[in-house]
Order: C-alpha cells, then sequence, then structure tokens
C-alpha cells in the first residue's frame, strides 16, 4: 500500500511539473520499467526532448503569444480571455510542467556524455545549448525559478530554491561559453540523434551563440551589468568572430521540420495536427494589426499570386472583406465578425497548419535585428541599415526561398521601396506612444514579423523594449497593461511553500504585473 502511494504521489508531482520533488529512496525500484531498458544513452535523449519542448511553445505561441501580440484574436465576449489581458492563473501550469520535465532528459543527456564510458564533448555542449534555451524560456517567463536545485530529486532535493532571474542569466552565459569551447573539438554525434541539424556540429555552435546574442541583448538594459554585456555583444561580432560564429543565413536556422522532412528514421507531428482541430484553427481571425500592414506593404507572404494555388505562402483565406483582420482589445458586444484566417483546408491550398516549416527554435532573422539594434546603438561597427534589410531579406526568404534570396535581390529593393519602409538615419533612436517613428520602431517591427511563430519572443521583446507599438483597444482588462509575466502554477505555493514564499519576497507580489530583473528600471 505505500508504494501504490508513493507511485501516485509521484505521478502527480511530475504532471504539476515539480519534478524535482518526485524522488525518495524506493524511487529507482517504484519507477523502473521492467520490460524495457534501464539505462540509455545521450544521443537517445535530444529528439524526444526537443520535439517535446517545441511543441510546447508552438501551441502557446498559438493560444497565448499572439493573442498579447495581437497576431490572431478572438471573436468571444466571455471573460478570461487573453487578447484582453484578461490572464488567469490557469495559463501558468502548461509551459512550467513542460519545460521542468523534458529539462530532465537534457540535464541527464550532459551527465550521461561526461561518463568515461559515454564521453562525448558534443553532446555534453547541445545539452548545455538547448539546457540555457529552456531555462530562458523559463526565466524568462516566471522571473525567479528553481534552477541550481532543479531537476533534482533523485540527489534528495524535494523543494529547490528558487533562483534569482540575474545569477540564472549569469549561468547561462557560462553554459554558453563553456558550450562554444566543447564544439570546437568537433566530436562526432549521431545525425539521426540530431532533430535540428542532423549532426551539423557548426551550425550547433552558431545556433550556440546567436542564443548567447539573444540573451545578452534582452540583459543589457541594467545598468549593473550593462557594460559588461555590451563588451561581450562588441567581442561576439566585432572583436573576436572567429571564435564565436553566429548565424548568417537561413542555412543556420535552429528548426525541427515537422512530417519527419529533418530526419530518415522519425516523424515529428506538428503540434498544430495534434492539439488544435482543423475548425478551431482556422476558426480563429487574424488580427488587424499583424495583416494590415504586411496588406498595406503588398508583402509577397500575402499575396496570392506568389503563393500556391492562389494563397498566400502564409497560408491565409480572405474573409467577405478580403485580406482583412479585426481589431485587438475590443470590448464584449463590439459585434465583430469573421475576417481573415490562417487555413487549415488542405485540398490544394497551402495551409500553416500542416506546414512542416513552423518549428522554429531560432532563425538568422532575429540575429540580424539583435546586430541592427547593436549597431544603432552604437556598441558594434557595421552599418545598422544593413542588418535591418538583412533581416527583412532573411524573413521573407525562410518562406519564400526562391522568390528573395539576398537583400541585393531586384524584387527586394523594389518591394522595401514601395512599401515605404527604408531605414530612415534621420530618426531618433527611440520614441514611444501611438505614431511614434523611431529606428527601434522600425526594427522592432520588422523582428516582429521575423519572430511569427517563435514560442513567445515577440511578447519578450515587447516587454524589453515597448516595440511595436500596439494600439489598445477599449476592452483591455488589467488596466490596459500588457502583463509582465506568468504567476507561479498554484500547485507550487502547497508542495514547496518555503522557496515559494523566499521567491515573492525578494521578485515580488505573484502576479501579472510584477516586473522580472531585466524589466525592472
Amino acid at each position: 500500500m505505500k508504494k501504490i502511494r508513493n507511485t501516485v504521489a509521484y505521478t502527480f508531482l511530475a504532471i504539476a511539473g515539480l519534478l524535482t520533488a518526485s524522488c525518495t529512496k524506493d524511487f529507482t525500484e517504484i519507477n523502473t520499467d521492467p520490460i524495457g531498458k534501464s539505462s540509455t544513452n545521450a544521443n537517445q535523449l535530444l529528439a524526444p526532448a526537443l520535439v517535446n519542448v517545441l511543441s510546447t511553445n508552438l501551441y502557446r505561441n498559438w493560444n497565448f503569444n499572439n493573442q498579447l501580440m495581437q497576431v490572431t484574436v478572438e471573436i468571444n465576449d466571455s471573460e478570461g480571455r487573453v487578447f484582453r489581458y484578461d490572464v488567469r492563473r490557469t495559463w501558468a501550469d502548461y509551459t512550467w510542467n513542460n519545460w521542468y520535465q523534458n529539462l530532465t532528459d537534457l540535464k541527464d543527456m550532459y551527465s550521461i556524455a561526461s561518463q568515461p564510458e559515454h564521453l562525448n564533448k558534443s553532446y555534453q555542449a547541445i545539452s548545455l545549448i538547448t539546457q540555457t534555451w529552456v531555462y530562458s524560456l523559463l526565466t524568462d517567463t516566471y522571473g525567479d525559478v528553481p534552477y541550481s536545485q532543479a531537476n533534482m530529486g533523485k540527489d534528495g532535493i524535494t523543494q529547490p530554491a528558487f533562483d534569482q532571474q540575474k545569477d540564472i542569466y549569469a549561468d547561462m552565459f557560462g553554459k554558453l561559453e563553456q558550450a562554444n569551447d566543447l564544439l570546437k573539438e568537433g566530436t562526432a554525434i549521431v545525425a539521426t540523434s540530431d532533430p535540428v541539424y542532423k549532426g551539423d556540429l557548426d551550425k550547433w555552435r552558431r545556433f550556440c551563440n546567436s542564443l548567447y546574442l539573444r540573451l545578452l541583448l534582452r540583459a543589457s538594459g541594467k545598468s549593473e551589468v550593462a557594460s559588461t554585456i555590451i563588451a561581450k555583444i562588441k567581442e561576439i561580432v566585432d572583436t573576436n568572430p572567429g571564435e564565436y560564429p553566429i548565424m548568417e543565413d537561413n542555412s543556420h536556422t535552429a528548426r525541427i521540420l515537422w512530417n519527419g522532412t529533418n530526419s530518415s528514421t522519425a516523424v515529428y507531428s506538428s503540434p498544430f495536427m495534434v492539439n488544435i482541430r482543423a475548425v478551431d484553427f482556422r476558426s480563429m481571425p487574424i488580427c488587424d494589426f499583424f495583416l494590415g500592414k504586411l496588406v498595406a506593404w503588398d508583402d509577397p507572404r500575402v499575396d496570392p499570386a506568389l503563393g500556391i494555388n492562389s494563397v498566400p505562402r502564409l497560408g491565409i483565406d480572405k474573409g467577405a472583406d478580403g485580406y482583412v483582420g479585426i481589431p485587438s482589445g475590443s470590448a464584449p458586444g463590439a459585434g465583430l465578425t469573421m475576417q481573415a484566417h490562417f487555413n487549415s483546408d488542405t485540398e490544394n491550398k497551402t495551409t500553416l497548419q500542416t506546414d512542416p516549416n513552423t518549428g522554429i527554435i531560432m532563425n538568422c532573422a532575429e540575429v540580424s535585428f539583435i546586430l541592427a539594434e547593436a549597431a544603432a546603438k552604437g556598441w558594434i561597427s557595421g552599418a545598422a541599415e544593413n542588418y535591418y534589410y538583412k533581416g527583412m531579406a532573411y524573413a521573407i526568404n525562410y518562406w519564400m526561398p526562391t522568390y528573395i534570396t539576398s537583400p541585393a535581390d531586384t524584387k527586394f529593393i523594389t518591394y522595401v521601396t514601395d512599401a515605404n519602409i527604408k531605414w530612415d538615419p534621420s530618426l531618433p533612436l527611440d520614441a514611444t506612444g501611438a505614431g511614434s517613428k523611431s529606428k527601434m520602431e522600425l526594427i522592432h517591427i520588422q523582428k516582429y514579423y521575423a519572430m511569427f511563430l517563435v514560442d513567445f519572443q515577440q511578447w519578450f521583446e515587447y516587454r524589453r523594449t515597448g516595440h511595436p507599438i500596439l494600439p489598445k483597444g477599449t476592452g483591455l482588462a488589467n488596466g490596459g497593461r500588457m502583463p509582465a509575466r506568468l504567476n507561479y502554477p498554484l500547485v507550487t505555493q502547497s508542495t514547496n511553500p518555503t522557496s515559494y514564499k523566499n521567491a515573492v519576497a525578494v521578485q515580488g507580489p505573484d502576479d501579472i504585473n510584477t516586473l522580472v530583473w531585466w524589466q525592472k528600471p
């Protein structure tokens, strides 16, 4: 009976995401599969963890990030609507649970690859990179989180402390430095174990340092570390680029292609197909903020003539009034009607729901916009406008690789000119408020489109910069304030009360308006 009770408890806590609390002295006996293997190799852990994390990210991108960031918007008058900033506590559980659960495998990959009989420095490095990726999602979503003691239930740590975000960032920087060094040795990995790069270690190294740039930029607004961070960005880009290769074109983009197209031995199913019914997918209207600008620019990604079977490349079906979106943040009873939406019909049409290219972890276009911001602020050499144009070109190239190949492409130059989105050196660096124009707004509106479908990155960057400038509807809850974080899952309060209380005492109230470390002045 004791063993049955313990097994139930372990299962509950794992589901709650507190895997760190799911182990006691009889863990091995209870959790050993009597039929399957009791041990594994590092190469067997990578793909399942990455696919699970990316599936979590894409699903929540669809129904959380896109609602906050005016990519899509529901027609719904009920309470608890994310697009109205009415974010309930239950939204916190799904990502917390899944991210921590899969971190167990990513951390175990490092441990196994460090054993003498399984020593492989490349798997060690990939473990550090992917751990950093997932931990960055956790801390940027919640703030202070379990980190140094996380996923250590088997070591007897059942109530892990919450680390402060500033310390988490410092350690993530260290992990990426270590990973970059480990990958220099070029120890081969099993190509079929790698759903991202098929064993190409040069590309893993480029992803490592590109992720490094993302996180450095995110923390660059903190005065206590700004000078060190700016110096590091300059070292990566200007002073020592040979030691820190980064993404330079879309062949370096970190992604998992769904439907098995990135592996000869596995089929990875898109969460858009697994978790969302076709009728629900196409019942989500596109927001006017997202679609209206693309239409006004005559952007090739929404041009039916350049798509497939007269459907735009992003798989958009027009509404009664054509390729028109609806406003976000409207008050209940506004009487909005369905307009354009992303298509889910697979018969002779382009459809985003079945598109294998939606599994993006980080892309080359984002890196270019990181460099554009750094150059505009004078941190690195090179013209900000060149990075700006490169980011725009590669954002389009990702979805339309044969239409625009580079910023020098005549079609791209014509597009930028006709759309009136050329770089303007006369603009101030930054300005906020409706209708404001600035270099930061130019960069970040394009970065917004480049990060389409990339987990919560649009939301994170908006919280960091206030860009792009989003219109605010009259029906917004929360005082019209964009949520600054998600609260901690409720189960954390009961299963890890001391650490939870300590975290709240340091960070601030456990609600959606408490700023995380890199957001605070």
